[in-house]
């Protein structure tokens, strides 16, 4: 289980402290960039991610909801971004972005808004190495979760395992200790919680919490394979 708590709910005035807060216990640090096009919100942008790579330890998974990834995401992966997701509804040409951000050593992912159905990135599986089912709108933090969003990782996770896909499913808005159990269930196993981490009192104790509440919930689901008589809920 990956837990990648979201600096967008941390405090922007120490940044690089606040992600230093997480640092032995989180997976990765997820970095949301938008630019105020593709979503109604401005945060921050590549100058802001290289300083933040040089200031961390932890792998940076950068969520770039911005409008022509095709041309601005690589230059993400080449800064040292671990990960680079992009969305299917802004992307051209999402197998050649890919390829790019896989030349730079990153790790390529696609993000689906709630309302884009998993058959439209079906064609891409196979050049990703992640998907992200966002489970809010995107576009600002502390939205209240959309259960109806887990059908979709659902639906991954069985295509995963029929198709003997290695992609990682990533879940995005309102993950917290509520509704981390059910996303789990589901078939995810990369988590991105925001106020969640940074809304408590000691954010490395809630990383540890909420991975040990995913790993029970995964250990148990209808998905993992000593488990292949359940089926999905």
């Amino acid at each position: 289980m990956v837990i990648a708590p979201s600096i967008l709910s941390a405090n922007f005035s120490r940044l690089a402290e606040d992600c230093r807060r997480v640092a032995g216990t989180a997976d990765w640090l997820h970095v949301d960039v938008m630019d105020n096009h593709f979503v109604p919100n401005l945060t921050i942008g590549l100058p802001v991610v290289v300083d933040l790579l040089a200031a961390v330890d932890t792998d940076v998974d950068c969520h770039l909801m911005i409008e022509d990834p095709d041309r601005w995401a690589p230059a993400y992966a080449e800064a040292g971004a671990a990960s680079v997701t992009f969305h299917h509804e802004a992307v051209r040409d999402g197998h050649a972005l890919a390829r790019d951000l896989h030349a730079h050593g990153a790790r390529a992912a696609v993000a689906i808004k709630p309302a884009t159905a998993v058959a439209d990135i079906v064609p891409l599986l196979s050049s990703v190495d992640m998907v992200l089912v966002m489970t809010v709108e995107p576009g600002f933090g502390g939205q209240p979760f959309m259960p109806e969003c887990l059908d979709k990782v659902k639906a991954l996770r069985q295509m995963s395992r029929e198709r003997g896909l290695q992609i990682a499913i990533q879940v995005d808005g309102g993950v917290s200790a509520h509704t981390i159990e059910q996303c789990a269930d589901a078939g995810a196993d990369v988590f991105v919680a925001g106020s969640a981490v940074y809304g408590t009192d000691d954010p490395a104790t809630a990383v540890l919490q909420l991975r040990e509440m995913a790993q029970a919930a995964s250990d148990a689901a209808w998905w993992q394979e000593t488990n292949t008589d359940r089926e999905p809920a």
